[in-house]
């Protein structure tokens, strides 16, 4: 039966009288009166596309956010390291390793250099990959295979170490050639060695070397945490220079370092610029984007699947009302209402479900973006055009929804209906 409170105006179809109409704010009191008449499965139905609608917002909110810190970290950090690449074998199989003694203090004349040094992984002389490294003196058959690194100075402050004991070396022990030595903590740890007050030693291929520090992280180049570093003149001196493999590692200013990546090796080798391969950071743009678009990517998949998920509903739903609803559909088909009428009216219900949904979606996904900025302590970012795109996909949704019971609806015959 038809409530009062649901009065559709219908003009029927008289000889000489126009065709019947449905005035649109009638087709919206029906569309309300028909999720009112039972809000509990209207609030489930519309869950759905909460969740599709909030999903696409947060995850548009949060990646907006997240690029802005992206890029903000990588200026801070990244943005400011070089490495310059010692590739004078390949430009000249007989070349020697291409590196000066002094090309620390070469490049740290640039302008923009904070610190600069060699580094290199040391090869012992018979031609082993690795030094055994024992904290006792078992020579150069016992102990644990190491990886052993010759840094200079300038590239263990390049690098950003966080001491958790000691110092690291300095110019004193590389112009003494001093057999002192840099290790991390987990190397540390595996080697038995828990304090430096006691000023212990630890024998790489034999050759006793003074731990002066441990390092507990580093801010760039993170494998030297798997390294045992010494002194470059002290490498030398014991294992001979590198044949190949060295490499520079450069810590500049802010916004200097593709200035210092095309000044670097010239800087070091005026006669042979092209023994080096300076490699500055990468563009940021680019970074965000490839990083950016693999978040929206997976992101905007889960949003999708929740939009499929509520449509199902939406449909469901109204394929269930338009069951429960025979008669009345039957009963408004004998007082004139067209085909058409009743398909508006069941696609108005169904989009009206989608378009709550999308707002109310819309309002979680921005306080969910507000949220995690306030945790984080981030700026939140939200593009306007999401703000206002998203309750419309969620009336989209609702409509597509509706498409099929509204079609089941129309075809409902009137005296099939009220003889049932």
């Amino acid at each position: 039966m038809l409530s009062r409170n649901r009065k559709a105006r219908y003009t029927a179809p008289l000889p000489g009288i126009g065709r019947s109409t449905f005035a649109p704010r009638d087709l919206l009191a029906e569309a309300l009166a028909g999720m009112l008449q039972r809000p509990a499965r209207s609030a489930l139905t519309m869950l759905g596309t909460v969740l599709g609608v909030g999903a696409f917002v947060a995850v548009l909110g949060l990646t907006a956010t997240a690029s802005s810190q992206i890029d903000s970290r990588f200026n801070v950090l990244s943005a400011t390291e070089v490495t310059v690449e010692d590739i004078a074998h390949e430009q000249n199989e007989f070349a020697d390793a291409a590196f000066p003694d002094d090309a620390s203090d070469r490049v740290e004349r640039l302008n923009g250099v904070r610190h600069a040094g060699v580094l290199w992984t040391v090869r012992p002389r018979q031609g082993a990959t690795e030094l055994a490294v024992t904290a006792a003196p078992v020579g150069d058959t016992g102990g644990e295979a190491l990886n052993v690194v010759a840094a200079a100075p300038g590239a263990l402050r390049a690098a950003e170490p966080r001491l958790s004991q000691g110092r690291l070396y300095d110019d004193f022990h590389t112009g003494t050639r001093q057999r002192v030595t840099v290790i991390s903590s987990g190397i540390a740890a595996r080697l038995g060695i828990t304090t430096l007050e006691t000023e212990p030693a630890i024998f790489i291929g034999g050759q006793p070397f003074t731990v002066t520090g441990i390092i507990e992280d580093v801010q760039r180049q993170p494998d030297v945490l798997l390294s045992v570093l010494v002194p470059q003149t002290t490498a030398v001196e014991l294992w001979g220079r590198p044949t190949q493999g060295a490499r520079m590692l450069i810590a500049t200013d802010l916004g200097a370092a593709r200035q210092v990546a095309g000044e670097a090796p010239t800087a070091l080798r005026p006669d042979h610029p092209e023994y080096f391969k300076a490699v500055p950071p990468p563009d940021p743009k680019s970074l965000r984007t490839s990083i950016t678009s693999d978040l929206e990517q997976l992101f905007l998949l889960l949003a999708g699947v929740c939009l499929v998920i509520g449509a199902v509903g939406i449909a469901n739903t109204t394929l269930v009302a338009v069951l429960e609803r025979t008669g009345e559909i039957g009963l408004r088909r004998a007082l004139g209402a067209q085909r058409r009428h009743v398909t508006a009216q069941f696609l108005a219900e169904s989009g009206t479900l989608g378009a709550f949904g999308g707002l109310i979606g819309t309002a979680v996904g921005t306080l969910a973006v507000l949220g995690v900025a306030l945790i984080k302590d981030w700026t939140p970012v939200m593009h306007p055009v999401v703000l206002a795109t998203a309750p419309l996909i969620g009336l989209v949704t609702g409509v597509v929804a509706g498409i099929y019971p509204a079609r089941r609806a129309s075809s409902v015959q009137p005296a099939e209906a009220l003889r049932g």
